[in-house]
């Protein structure tokens, strides 16, 4: 239970945070997972579509400091050596 005004908005703030940073992430991770299973199913068409959302989920999680950045990157360079070794 916080003591003072400030340390009751900084949970507020906090809270409202944390719901943002957990739906940034579902959705990277929802669209990692597409393009994992596209991947394992080896369906080029359905990989270019899936991959290009993916990269840019992954990018978008990074720029709003929700992943680190070389989480991200190595998040990204694993799909695409798997989309490469497809192809």
């Amino acid at each position: 239970m916080p003591n003072t005004k400030t340390a009751k908005a900084r949970d507020i703030t906090n809270e409202r945070n944390r719901k943002r940073n957990v739906a940034i992430r579902s959705k990277m991770k929802t669209h990692v997972k597409d393009a994992a299973t596209a991947l394992d199913a080896k369906d080029k068409d359905s990989v270019k579509k899936t991959l290009t959302k993916a990269l840019a989920e992954i990018d978008r999680a990074a720029a709003k400091g929700v992943l680190h950045k070389n989480a991200a990157a190595r998040k990204k360079s694993t799909l695409q050596r798997r989309a490469a070794a497809l192809a």
